[in-house]
């Protein structure tokens, strides 16, 4: 999924970067926070149901809470 020099931009522009390590830092916290939507996605899908949205489901697999984990990847720990 391209994104276009106009996006680009306005990323500079509103993250004030102005260093190589300035980008490497919003890489870094963008991509722990797409593994997290990704995580979250991948228990909407198993349980059958959003987060607070079960509704009239009849299940007895359900979320019980939640702890923070480490994830260790070639980008360093998240």
């Amino acid at each position: 999924m391209p994104v276009a020099k106009e996006q680009i931009r306005q990323i500079i522009a509103d993250n004030n970067l102005s260093s190589a390590a300035d980008v490497y830092a919003l890489l870094r916290d963008s991509f722990k926070d797409i593994l997290q939507e990704l995580m979250e996605a991948e228990l909407d899908a198993s349980l059958g149901y959003e987060k607070n949205h079960k509704g009239d489901l009849k299940t007895s697999n359900k979320r019980n809470g939640h702890s923070q984990k480490t994830l260790k990847s070639q980008y360093g720990e998240f």
